[in-house]
């Protein structure tokens, strides 16, 4: 008995010394990253006046300005859900996450005091009681160029060449002939390829002759147009997916199949179109619920990326979301010379290992994924319960959610958290399999379970 009390004393000693250690490296580590990205905003923007002469907008040092006249755009009072519309190119930008605009490090906040300080001895006047991020007008009204950081090659500015304003969709199956579609929407910094490569190919014949598979690049990934203009709202990523999929194929009742980030995007079209889902299959659903009295998307923030060096897994996530120039510099290296790595792991496996998961995490530009981390993953946080409500309510078909047990992205109690909104929700975990292996590596296992899932659809 006092062995095991030892024993169980010791784990807990090794256990709070190394949440100690962590926090304590953590710090150290994210102040040399405040200071870093903070360096390289002023790199950047002499680079982009060197290259493209003209400065690039930033959200790292930009405060709130107001807007006095002109320019068809339209906020909300502070505070409040802001919404921008910009007539001049039938862009609407609903709900824009202040995560984009407010991430408190040590050196922003030295620089906001600094700032202000200097401001107390200017003399201003109001002119106006709307209120939005410098940024985002600045973005807004600059022009559709692509930014010398982003890659050039065919692959990833194919739509460049097509003049279409749809997104890219790989469509399979039958042309008329097809008794029902199937809508797959992919995850973050991922592509239509990630249901193309692996699920695609191992669907009976019977699907492939009765179900139109439908994989979309949404927008700003993969062959999908990548506007530079674009703040990659929830409202865009939705009208695009139903301008390019649902109308442009003439979809009137579907299943869907979503990864990830790929959900909320799936539970915001079930919500609009609740009378034409036939099935709900989520994979890794990133649903947070929101503490009363917390702000929605800074507590999703920290959720997702709290700024801790261990695990791996949420160091990357917070220097993806919390570093807007530091997460540039990496797009610039891996993103823009995305063929050279591929070249690279092919030379060293002989060429014995495919590379499309590779040119999928690759092919987007740091201007969309960027907000699109912000703008669907923190900005929907005050949206999500009501979307599940709708889904839980007024949809009537069958919902089911798979999640790895080893998923280190998306803990799995985000799964059981849906289910708690969607009481008839199966959750199904399968062991050993990670955020991605969900997928990968047993993709003839999950076509059956698809399989299934869509023929139970027919018998209700």
């Amino acid at each position: 008995m006092d062995v095991k009390l030892n024993t169980v004393r010791l784990v807990r000693m090794l256990s709070l010394a190394g949440e100690i250690l962590n926090n304590d490296v953590s710090f150290a580590v994210f102040c040399v990253l405040d200071f870093v990205d903070f360096i390289l905003c002023f790199v950047y923007k002499v680079v982009d006046f060197w290259i493209e002469s003209q400065w690039k907008p930033c959200y790292c040092s930009s405060a709130k300005q107001r807007i006095i006249e002109g320019d068809n755009i339209l906020v909300s009072e502070e505070c409040e859900s802001k919404i921008v519309c910009l007539t001049a190119t039938n862009l609407q930008v609903e709900d824009i996450s202040d995560t984009l605009y407010s991430r408190p490090s040590i050196v922003a906040q030295l620089s906001k005091f600094i700032i202000n300080d200097l401001n107390k001895t200017k003399k201003t006047t109001v002119t106006s009681t709307f209120t939005i991020d410098s940024t985002i007008v600045e973005v807004l009204r600059r022009n559709v160029v692509p930014r010398w950081s982003d890659c050039d090659c065919k692959i990833c500015n194919s739509w460049t060449s097509s003049r279409k304003d749809t997104l890219f969709v790989k469509a399979e199956g039958p042309k008329d002939k097809a008794r029902e579609d199937v809508l797959f929407i992919h995850g973050f910094i991922s592509s239509s390829v990630f249901w193309t490569e692996t699920l695609f190919p191992n669907f009976s014949t019977t699907v492939k002759s009765t179900y139109r598979l439908l994989a979309v690049d949404i927008l700003g990934f993969g062959r999908s147009p990548k506007p530079t203009d674009s703040l990659y709202t929830l409202r865009e990523h939705v009208e695009m997916i139903e301008k390019s999929v649902l109308e442009a194929f003439q979809v009137k009742s579907f299943h869907i199949v979503a990864h990830s980030l790929g959900c909320i995007l799936a539970l915001a079209i079930a919500a609009k179109h609740p009378g034409s889902i036939k099935s709900l299959t989520l994979l890794a659903p990133p649903y947070f619920p929101v503490p009363k009295g917390e702000p929605a998307t800074q507590y999703i923030m920290r959720r997702i990326a709290p700024r801790r060096v261990w695990p791996v897994m949420a160091f990357g996530a917070s220097v993806a979301c919390w570093y807007e120039h530091i997460s540039r510099t990496i797009c610039l290296v891996v993103c823009k010379n995305h063929r050279l790595w591929e070249f690279i792991t092919k030379f060293i496996t002989r060429n014995r290992i495919r590379t499309y998961l590779l040119e999928s995490f690759c092919c987007h530009t740091h201007n969309a994924a960027w907000h699109t981390l912000h703008n669907i993953i923190c900005g929907t946080a005050g949206k999500l319960d009501s979307y599940l409500d709708t889904v839980c309510n007024r949809l009537k078909c069958e919902v089911t959610i798979f999640h790895g047990g080893d998923d280190e992205v998306i803990p799995v109690e985000c799964s059981y958290n849906v289910q708690r909104r969607i009481p008839r929700a199966q959750v199904k975990v399968v062991e050993n399999k990670d955020h991605i292996t969900i997928v990968v590596g047993r993709q003839k296992a999950f076509a059956k379970e698809l399989e299934k899932i869509w023929k139970r659809s027919k018998c209700d």
